[in-house]
């Protein structure tokens, strides 16, 4: 007597678990695509954050390149009795009699004030500072003149200035027209040109320049510059850097302050990114909210899927494939959710980065992760539906349905 076949389920493969997976989402497109936007949200904003953090990151270090990482910036510090010391009247001149330094430029504070006209108010000072500058500064500081001329022999002997990019803008002065003049001090001066932004060395920007023959003969300028910008050899900065100070102020070199103004870009962009965990954390709150509304939508789908679940179970699908059906369905609903957003961080991105001309960069670690983690969120909420349809009876479930 033989014995009696026992039968076997049929296995379901990828295709097959694919579009169970699909049947659900189809049916009941508004709610999985309201269910997806939370998903969406919190992948794009994550993407985007890393990406235009990137970017920004990549764009500093393009400017800093073009710029040079080789200048140097010596500044006046402090006494022993902690006021303001005072660089000495060669120190431009002994700094450049160092082999592997290339140029040398210097510029001194003045008391002086710049308004637009003598009516303003003395107060309203725009934060702008009068400077008396050496004939070499744009070429030292990597700036250019936007508009007009910058100071030459004849013109640094009389009261004529140029204005840094931001000291222009908030004189209200955008180009440089014949007899264009300024309020410095108690007279007139004329405006020969603007310069451009010059990012190594923001200072420049807010200042009133005039050189240092006028600044002494209309100003009351003592002729101590507050800071000498040095370009060197790349290969040599660290060298020249170390003996600056001392060369710059022989007999106090505790008074000299050098900095390598590139540095500080990069720590101030460090500084930036610090930032960036904590709009990850505001996109990982909101990749959270969307895993609790794929989980919510998924419980819901269980409740009003139960003559279905009952059917599939009667012909003989077994509880693993109904526990599969609703947990891919969660996972391919998280995936769709995480696919737009990551176009949606990597769209965010591009346009930003494009209109700041800095490179487009997303880092793998963003679209790869932002993949990975809504494929997580989606198996976590979806695996307690997927029990839960998986334990119904198939009597139980088509009684109640």
């Amino acid at each position: 007597m033989s014995k009696p076949t026992v039968p076997v389920a049929a296995q379901l493969g990828l295709g097959d678990v694919c579009r169970l997976a699909s049947v659900g989402l189809r049916t009941r497109r508004l709610r999985a695509g309201l269910s997806a936007v939370g998903i969406a949200i919190g992948i794009g904003a994550m993407v985007a954050v890393l990406g235009l953090s990137s970017s920004s990151e990549a764009g500093l270090l393009a400017e800093i390149d073009r710029l040079g990482t080789n200048l140097l910036t010596v500044t006046n510090g402090q006494t022993v009795l902690g006021t303001a010391a005072k660089l000495p009247f060669a120190a431009p001149s002994m700094i450049d009699r160092i082999a592997p330094v290339t140029t040398v430029a210097e510029i001194g504070s003045t008391d002086a004030n710049a308004y637009r006209s003598p009516l303003i108010n003395k107060i309203h000072t725009n934060a702008l500072v009068v400077q008396a500058t050496s004939l070499g500064l744009p070429a030292a500081v990597g700036t250019t003149v936007a508009r007009g001329a910058f100071l030459n022999p004849a013109t640094a002997t009389e009261p004529v200035t140029v204005l840094g990019a931001a000291a222009a803008d908030r004189l209200g002065i955008s180009r440089v027209f014949p007899g264009e003049r300024i309020w410095v001090g108690d007279q007139w001066f004329y405006v020969a040109g603007i310069l451009r932004p010059a990012p190594l060395a923001a200072e420049i920007d807010r200042s009133v320049l005039v050189g240092f023959p006028a600044a002494e003969r209309y100003l009351g300028f003592d002729r101590h510059p507050t800071t000498v910008y040095v370009r060197a050899a790349t290969s040599r900065v660290a060298d020249v850097r170390s003996v600056l100070a001392a060369t710059a102020n022989p007999e106090a070199p505790n008074e000299v302050s050098v900095s390598r103004p590139s540095d500080a870009l990069v720590a101030r962009a460090t500084a930036k990114n610090a930032l960036t965990g904590l709009f990850i954390g505001l996109g990982a709150v909101a990749l959270l909210v969307g895993g609790v509304g794929v989980a919510n939508v998924m419980v819901i789908a269980v409740l009003e899927r139960r003559s279905e679940i009952g059917l599939r179970r009667a012909l003989g699908a077994t509880r693993g494939q109904i526990r599969t059906q609703f947990l891919s369905e969660a996972v391919l609903l998280s995936l769709l959710g995480g696919a737009v957003g990551v176009v949606l961080g990597v769209g965010a991105t591009a346009l930003y980065a494009s209109a700041k001309h800095w490179s487009i960069v997303v880092p793998a670690l963003a679209w790869a992760g932002g993949l990975t983690a809504s494929l997580a969120i989606g198996a976590l909420a979806g695996a307690l539906p997927a029990v839960r349809a998986a334990r119904l009876a198939p009597t139980e479930a088509l009684r109640t349905a």
